[in-house]
């Protein structure tokens, strides 16, 4: 699995302890280093079945300041992607990637659910 964090993220935080105390096998990737590109999150995205909506952190400062709020509805879904690929501080988190599924944010019944 490919396990996406900040590693600052105190919910990134609880989701690897999550993970670590269930013996599971991940890659760990830093989501402001390795910001993911536009390719991987539409990939994620159509995996997850998740509204496009649900991979920007919502709650960041960056997105804030950008006004998303008022401006993702206007945005067609490949802007809104290469939007996302630009910075990782603007992207969901965190996220895990594994063999036919896609979980964004961190949810621990939904997390033990597929794990």
């Amino acid at each position: 699995m490919l396990f996406v964090e900040y590693p600052k993220c105190t919910t990134c935080q609880r989701a690897k302890k999550f993970l670590d105390e269930r013996g599971a096998a991940y890659t760990d990737r830093h989501i402001k280093e390795d910001n993911p590109t536009a390719e991987e999150l539409r990939a994620w995205w159509k995996a997850s079945g998740l509204p496009l909506k649900k991979f920007f952190n919502t709650s960041g400062m960056l997105y804030k300041s950008l006004e998303l709020k008022d401006k993702l509805p206007q945005m067609g879904e490949e802007e809104q992607l290469e939007l996302l690929a630009t910075d990782g501080m603007l992207v969901k988190r965190p996220i895990l990637v594994g063999d036919g599924f896609v979980l964004v944010g961190f949810r621990p019944a939904e997390w033990e659910r597929v794990l």
